[in-house]
């Protein structure tokens, strides 16, 4: 082992010491090889024209320069030329000889070839024009002899034009394709930049720049631009976004160039039959059904106007394209930037790979980018839906606030029409995002505690504030943390105070599915299939209901059965009802968010949580684990092939004080409405009475058993079928026995420390 240990250093030694030596040589070489380069210049320039030649190159140098001019002729320039070529390649690439230089050796036979043929004089052929000193030489008067009097004038003519492209293949080393994209690059920015001279006009604003910028969004890439597209939003003026609708949801982005209507003080009655171009009314009469007063929508004054105007680092993108090019291409991995859009959060930048690159290629080197361009974190989406490009989402160095205010000035609620619009925030291009719930159907919200879950909720419900009269929308709040959502109590549009015991929570779900049969019943008698059908044929007004629920974790500890039941009953079937579903929560596990729920909500957005596996709850798909927080989201609307990425929305407490604050000062403080008297008669009927004097006993027999059945139940308590049937389904509803599994068997949900409790309650 010794003796092994030091032969190797010693053989490593020799190894580098030869490698030194061969570098020594090669340099040396070159050197003489550039030195005998310029000895045959200076002699080819004083050969000729100096009486006493011999004094400046002597003897030999004379008869060195008369062979050279006799085999070469005009073209004797060509030899320095090329051994001054020599000398560079052999002291560069540190070898006297490769495919480089036979191409430059075919190059130099070519121009030589020419010059014999198209500088003999008439009358004689190239060989006696070499012979005589002329043309090429002698050399090249007897090579391109030889080549006319095999091919002809026209043959010798193309295999020169063949030897000269063959040649510039061999020197640069790439294909021919990439040769002819590259000269017609030149071409066009030759063309454009004589063009640019004379039509030249002189350059516009910034910002005016910008708006192009954002209203012009190239769908398909150039492969020929040289610089990536810029697209920036933030510095132009953010009012009256143009609309663009997807195909099948009213999710929509919007440019910035319009500006903000006034808000009209004045009420205006609300009109059934309104066409979709005439704007919504700014404040609504109450029906023969409704209200009591005349419900004015909030005035915009009372949100607070965020300024995000901010400048591109222009230079600082240009950098971060020379890093993401080069990182890959250290990779041997060929990509080009095409184009960059820069948002409230992230800059994305648009890569076109090269032909024959795999997509999980990319996506393998996050981490080697994230390293290089010093992120905290980038997101990869590959590809971008539409389009042959990947996109690297990298975050901002500061990130700028979207203010609900900016969104609901524009026209995009009152060309939407709907009293369940509602704004989301900006994408990556810094388009304003708005969507309909009605055609979601319903909504689903995960997030991890401070990503912006809260703010989401309070920007959706604001949007319905300002954009809904209470005979138009009625709410119903479900708030076990008792913090979030309580800010809203007494406004006009809350079918009953916010709810904040997760025991009511339960019976609230199941009031509002017994709501939604009633309407059901409605539309059959009046022959109609939805809301919107019913609203139209019927002089009576039906409002919408959006239930909200803003910690559905909390409901699922206390009654997990019922609460997943009801919450499944509305999805599936309360949609033509005109009841809509936004639930909300902070623990997205698979004990909360159930196969069931996810599977009839279909619409979702997620902020940010800690694992891919929470993610893959939410979404189906990873993501979300990679996002910044403050209002970073995916939203993933139905419809939709993948989620795209959303900066939602800020609104102030402040902000929404004052809105609530002014709506309830329209109110007229009365004795509480019918349904919520009817409510509250639920809840006190549903925790008081039991309906059995046997219920807690059927109860203890089936905790202390730890099984659950119909006819245990009859054989203990010596009862009838019937009764306790109708027992085990009382426990049911409550929570405290499951349902029928596929084995005819039901579960015991409830232990004795929790049956005590509920014993004692």
């Amino acid at each position: 082992m010794s003796k092994n240990n030091r032969t190797k250093p010693t053989r490593y030694k020799k190894t580098n010491n030869k490698e030194k030596k061969s570098y020594i040589r090669e340099e040396i070489l070159s050197i003489i090889v550039l030195m005998i380069a310029v000895f045959v210049y200076v002699g080819l320039r004083n050969y000729q024209g100096i009486p006493d030649s011999d004094q400046f190159i002597g003897l030999i140098g004379i008869q060195l320069m008369r062979l050279i001019d006799i085999s070469f002729g005009l073209a004797s320039i060509l030899v320095p030329l090329f051994l001054l070529i020599w000398s560079i390649h052999i002291g560069v690439i540190k070898k006297l000889w490769s495919v480089r230089m036979w191409g430059v050796a075919i190059l130099a036979i070519a121009i030589l070839i020419s010059i014999s043929i198209y500088n003999t004089p008439k009358g004689i052929t190239s060989l006696d024009a070499g012979i005589k000193g002329l043309g090429g030489g002698y050399i090249g008067g007897f090579i391109s002899y030889s080549l006319v009097t095999l091919v002809g004038n026209i043959g010798a003519v193309i295999a020169i034009i063949l030897s000269c492209i063959l040649a510039i293949i061999m020197i640069i080393e790439k294909p021919i394709s990439e040769i002819i994209k590259f000269l017609i690059n030149i071409v066009k920015k030759t063309r454009n930049y004589f063009v640019d001279i004379m039509y030249y006009k002189p350059e516009e604003s910034e910002s005016k720049k910008d708006v192009k910028n954002l209203s012009e969004e190239p769908s398909t890439i150039d492969s020929t631009n040289t610089e990536p597209v810029i697209i920036n939003h933030l510095d132009t003026d953010n009012n009256l976004p143009h609309i663009l609708e997807s195909n099948n949801t009213d999710y929509v982005k919007a440019d910035k160039t319009d500006k903000s209507d006034k808000t009209d003080k004045k009420p205006v009655k609300r009109q059934k039959n309104k066409s979709k171009s005439e704007p919504i009314d700014i404040s609504f009469n109450k029906t023969d059904n409704d209200l009591d007063f005349i419900y004015k929508k909030p005035p915009l004054e009372l949100l607070t106007n965020i300024n995000n105007e901010k400048s591109v680092d222009k230079k600082n993108i240009k950098q971060s394209i020379s890093v993401l090019e080069d990182t890959f291409s250290s990779f041997g991995i060929k990509v080009k930037v095409n184009q960059v859009s820069c948002g409230p959060a992230i800059t994305r930048y648009e890569l076109t790979p090269a032909p024959g690159v795999k997509v999980s290629k990319i996506l393998s080197l996050t981490d080697d980018l994230q390293l290089n361009l010093a992120a905290p974190g980038i997101r990869m989406e590959a590809p971008i839906p539409g389009k042959s490009a990947v996109g690297i989402e990298v975050p901002n160095s500061l990130m700028a606030s979207v203010g609900l205010k900016n969104l609901l000035t524009s026209s995009l609620f009152k060309n939407l029409n709907s009293p369940l619009a509602f704004a989301l925030g900006e994408d990556i291009g810094g388009n304003p995002v708005v969507a309909k719930l009605k055609d979601m159907p319903h909504l689903l919200i995960a997030g991890s505690t401070g990503s912006g879950k809260s703010v989401c909720l309070n920007c959706i419900i604001t949007s319905f504030l300002y954009n809904s009269s209470p005979d138009e929308l009625k709410l119903v709040f479900i708030d076990p943390k008792m913090v979030e959502l309580t800010v809203f109590n007494g406004i006009p549009h809350l079918m009953t105070p916010v709810v904040t015991d997760p025991k009511k929570a339960s019976v609230v779900l199941r009031w509002m599915v017994t709501e939604m049969e009633k309407r059901y019943r409605i539309f059959a008698e009046k022959g109609v299939r939805d809301i919107n059908r019913y609203n139209e044929l019927s002089e009576d007004f039906m409002p919408y209901i959006v239930i909200i629920i803003d910690e559905l974790a909390d409901l699922m500890l206390v009654s997990p059965v019922e609460v997943e039941d009801s919450i499944c009953r509305l999805a599936q079937m309360a949609r033509a009802a005109g009841i809509h579903l936004i639930v909300a929560t902070q623990r997205p596990s698979v004990d909360v968010v159930t196969g069931l729920i996810k599977a009839n909500i279909p619409s979702r957005i997620a902020f940010a949580v800690s694992s891919q596996a929470d993610s893959r709850t939410i979404l189906d798909m990873g993501g979300a684990e990679k996002l910044l927080g403050k209002g970073d989201m995916l939203f993933f609307p139905i419809g939709a092939v993948k989620p795209f990425r959303i900066q939602g929305a800020f609104v102030s407490d402040n902000d929404i004080e004052n809105t609530v604050n002014y709506i309830k000062s329209q109110v007229v403080v009365e004795e509480k409405a019918e349904l919520t008297n009817e409510l509250e008669s639920t809840l006190e009927k549903s925790d008081t009475d039991i309906g059995d004097e046997l219920y807690w006993d059927a109860v203890k027999i089936f905790v202390d058993n730890g099984k659950a059945s119909v006819s245990l139940l009859q054989r203990k308590l010596r009862i009838g079928y019937s009764r306790a049937a109708r027992l085990v389904d009382m426990m049911e509803e409550r929570g405290i026995v499951s349902e029928l599994d596929s084995n005819k068997k039901r579960e015991v949900l409830i232990d004795n420390q929790q049956f005590e409790n509920l014993y004692s309650n």
